[in-house]
């Protein structure tokens, strides 16, 4: 087989990879935003129990979750496809990391500008809503860019559950063409080919986030 087929075959697997990643960050983001907002504000046993939740999908093996997660909910009566389970792990494992992201970036903005906010009657949630997330969000784009990123390589994981992702499909062709040097550097240059625009990406929202801060000191 030829560079540019075994490239191919790979790319068969990138609707599994496209699907996988979409629906992890549906769990990432709404995670990572609820669990670092409730890590900042709550306290005792509340704190206590987000904290757990937080540091379970953080120091957690994937392959395990991913093992534990799919063979174990039947047991339950769950039953989850590989890629219901594939995403769910790894929107969480990424989530957990980026809510402390979150947490962080809010601990370091002014306090002054929430009790600015308070002073002018709004509420606490107005404040988190309007003033300090926005904030926060922007200061992250480049730490929610290297997540999103890490997820897209970490779907090559749900290969462990039979999908035909890229992953897999390199396998399949390994097999059939033994030919490691040319099929995983295939491989290598597929997951290149598919992280560089998300950093393109990344970039570009960084300049306008930029932008959009002068803007509003210039005032």
């Amino acid at each position: 087989m030829s560079f540019v087929d075994i490239l191919r075959g790979i790319f068969e697997g990138f609707d599994v990879t496209l699907i996988v990643t979409l629906l992890g960050l549906a769990y990432a983001i709404p995670f990572a935003l609820v669990a670092g907002v409730l890590q900042h504000f709550s306290q005792g046993w509340l704190r206590l129990l987000v904290t757990i939740l937080i540091e379970f999908w953080r120091s957690s093996p994937l392959i395990v979750l991913l093992y534990a997660f799919y063979y174990s909910l039947p047991a339950f009566g769950i039953y989850l496809s590989g890629i219901a389970v594939g995403a769910m792990v790894l929107g969480l494992n990424i989530g957990g990391y980026g809510s402390q992201s979150i947490r962080a970036a809010l601990q370091a903005l002014d306090r002054g500008q929430v009790e600015a906010g308070l002073a002018l009657g709004l509420g606490r949630l107005d404040v988190l809503r309007l003033i300090e997330l926005p904030q926060a969000i922007t200061v992250m784009i480049p730490t929610f860019i290297n997540l999103a990123i890490q997820l897209i390589k970490g779907t090559a994981l749900v290969s462990l559950l039979t999908l035909t992702d890229m992953t897999f499909r390199a396998k399949e062709i390994s097999q059939l063409s033994y030919d490691p040097v040319r099929i995983y550097s295939s491989l290598l240059l597929a997951y290149f080919i598919v992280c560089y625009p998300v950093t393109i990406f990344g970039r570009y929202l960084e300049r306008r986030a930029s932008e959009g801060r002068r803007s509003i000191s210039e005032i």
